[in-house]
């Protein structure tokens, strides 16, 4: 197997450890202690120190984009931590590479998840994480550049192709962007074209792995996503999910996909929210992304790790993470009634969960990711048409899975 990223190549030669003993649990966390989840999981710390009274967790909080490769590079020098907040698009990387363990998951356990939502950290019939941040998509539309554009205003776009006639008539009648696409070399570039993928009944790879890529459905949903780039903001190669928020929020764009996060991003506008519409061949869906707690191997702790990773991720205390963060709840739990009630726009997010599909796991995800981006650019600028995109990405994935 090709394992071709510098991260996971300058690891491989620690994936031995020697068990040490030791009483401190390292915990590497990304962002920051200033997070609004974090006194929450210090609270819920504490509680199981007071219960393992042998052990002390020690916390580190580094900035996005350091946590994860501080973590991976400490256990490639044999000083691993004993546990880490991971995109779990990494879990697959390293298992292959004998640096974290599997998680052991009870039948009850494992039924307290939604399968979508297990399978963002299964592979090899194992899960390797347990999932700790969690988030849905769906079209944020504007309700006044719809009107101004003579368009229903009482719901948002159904199907792909209500999608580019709204975004049509708005372009050519208000003078702003009908939607806003993401294209940058940035992994929100392929994770907002899975959405879509999803929405057209595509995938990836398939439950052995296996890429399925090249497929009619990808076709249809890449030729979408080049149609609907003739009504978007110039030049989305230079735009990443990030700077499409104060776009929406400044009414120059009518459409795009985000997150729960985006209803606070979206300032004034009127906006209004739908489940990522369906395409042709496919039912309205999302891409199901989470990040996740994950115990690494030859600490001599695992055992303990994987005591306090499972109490932080217990159904209550998870929920009370959700709710600070401000995430999709990873579980139906009793509350989350309570928060729809409350924010009625929580649904659209929720609703979702059953019909998502998770984010692709692949040993080299960093090439995976580069592949699709590649396809994706090349139909946006309308260099390369949707078919040959699709085959010549297919091509790389696979070469990747040998």
């Amino acid at each position: 197997m090709k394992l071709k990223t510098l991260l996971l190549a300058g690891v491989l030669s620690g994936v031995a450890f020697a068990a040490q003993a030791q009483t401190t649990l390292t915990f590497i966390n990304c962002g920051g202690k200033d997070d609004p989840t974090a006194p929450v999981q210090a609270k819920h710390i504490a509680e199981w120190e007071k219960a393992n009274p042998n052990f002390k967790v020690a916390e580190e909080y580094l900035p996005w984009g350091q946590c994860q490769e501080r973590a991976t590079t400490l256990a490639g020098a044999g000083n691993a931590p004993a546990l880490a907040y991971m995109g779990s698009r990494t879990v697959r990387m390293l298992g292959a590479a004998d640096m974290i363990v599997p998680v052991s998951l009870s039948a009850e356990e494992k039924s307290s998840y939604e399968p979508s939502v297990l399978a963002t950290v299964s592979f090899d019939g194992k899960e390797w994480g347990l999932p700790r941040a969690f988030s849905t998509k769906a079209l944020y539309w504007n309700k006044d550049l719809f009107a101004k554009a003579g368009l229903p205003t009482d719901k948002g776009p159904q199907t792909f192709e209500e999608v580019l006639a709204a975004a049509k008539a708005i372009k050519e009648k208000t003078g702003a962007a009908g939607f806003g696409i993401p294209a940058a070399s940035f992994d929100n570039t392929m994770h907002e074209f899975l959405n879509w993928l999803y929405s057209n009944g595509g995938s990836v790879v398939d439950a052995e792995g296996k890429v399925t890529f090249d497929s009619k459905e990808n076709v249809e949903a890449l030729e979408f996503y080049g149609e609907l780039a003739k009504y978007a903001q110039p030049g989305p190669v230079a735009y990443d999910r990030a700077k499409l928020e104060p776009l929406f929020a400044e009414g120059a764009i009518a459409m795009y996909t985000n997150g729960g996060w985006g209803r606070k991003k979206a300032g004034n506008v009127n906006f209004g929210l739908e489940m990522i519409p369906a395409g042709p061949s496919g039912k309205k869906s999302t891409l199901l992304i989470t990040d996740s707690i994950v115990v690494f191997k030859g600490t001599g702790v695992e055992d303990a790790a994987l005591s306090l990773a499972k109490y932080l991720t217990t159904p209550e205390r998870q929920f009370e993470i959700d709710v600070a963060g401000g995430w999709t709840p990873i579980r139906n739990v009793a509350g989350v009634k309570d928060i729809v009630a409350k924010d009625p726009s929580w649904s659209v997010f929720i609703d979702a969960i059953p019909t998502g599909g998770p984010e692709p796991l692949m040993v080299d995800y960093i090439a995976m990711q580069d592949a699709m981006n590649e396809a994706i650019q090349s139909v946006v600028t309308g260099e390369v048409a949707a078919k040959d995109a699709v085959k010549k990405a297919a091509e790389a994935l696979a070469d990747l899975n040998n």
